[in-house]
């Protein structure tokens, strides 16, 4: 290759111009960063590597442990006890989902819909739930 052509301006100066003001780094590095060719892929690939749970089947001693506190609970009913409640819930996006603790104070069991009733309002589905604990 000849560099012959560029012999006379090599060695010159750069060129500042007098009229226009230089262009911030930040700006300059900008026009070169990538763009989003494909709009939402990163969302998509975060969401796919996303780990949710599968719903565990209960052993029958914890199903006892479970009946027994529900009895219990039942017994305290008029004192709204304090408890957290370990619970399956499901994943609104894809298959699985995560277990969760709710604390606060029980309201009722409502044996019609097979929930527990809490007093913020929250109503717990039984079969989802994994674990309860009766807090002082």
């Amino acid at each position: 290759m000849n560099t012959d052509n560029y012999d006379d301006i090599i060695n010159l100066p750069h060129h500042v111009s007098a009229t226009h003001p230089q262009m911030p780094m930040a700006n300059r590095a900008a026009q070169f960063a990538p763009f989003a060719a494909l709009t939402g892929h990163a969302e998509a690939l975060r969401e796919t590597a996303r780990l949710t749970d599968t719903q565990m089947e209960l052993d029958d001693e914890t199903n006892e442990k479970l009946n027994q506190t529900l009895a219990q609970l039942r017994e305290t009913m008029g004192q709204h006890p304090t408890i957290a409640v370990t619970f399956f819930e499901s994943d609104a996006r894809k298959e699985g989902g995560a277990y969760k603790t709710l604390k606060g104070h029980l309201k009722a069991i409502d044996d019609y819909n097979h929930c527990l009733v809490m007093a913020d309002g929250n109503a717990i589905p039984l079969h989802l739930v994994a674990g309860i604990d009766m807090l002082l």
